[in-house]
């Protein structure tokens, strides 16, 4: 299984950002794809995960109401779209599948990762 997520960049307060995490090696069945982040000195935290068949979707508290998750089952993608971006957002992302299908935002539950995008939101 390999997930490569892209995207990542230097944005604005306020601004908006969409990452993407494309996914292969492994489409059938259920599980769950989740957006982590890891700000410099802090621990790694959930973001955001959704199912294989994209009819569940969880968020962290410090981010409902500005990222929506998304995928395109056909492209095999799962998109993370990012508005109202605070200086606090700042963080390396990464992607990870989790293979039993367990809908958390546990780093631990999370099975294969992939490379982490840097997104910087400053003026």
């Amino acid at each position: 299984v390999q997930l490569q997520a892209s995207g990542g960049g230097l944005v604005q307060p306020g601004g908006s950002l969409r990452l993407s995490c494309s996914v292969s090696g492994f489409t059938s069945g259920y599980y769950m794809i989740g957006w982590f982040r890891q700000a410099p000195g802090e621990a790694r935290e959930g973001v955001s995960c959704i199912s294989s068949s994209g009819g569940s979707e969880y968020y962290a508290d410090s981010v409902k109401g500005r990222f929506t998750i998304s995928r395109d089952n056909a492209k095999n993608t799962v998109f993370l779209q990012m508005s109202s971006l605070k200086p606090e957002d700042t963080a390396v992302y990464y992607c990870a599948i989790d293979l039993t299908g367990i809908a958390t935002l546990q780093t631990g539950a999370y099975d294969y990762w992939g490379q982490g995008t840097l997104v910087t939101v400053s003026s």
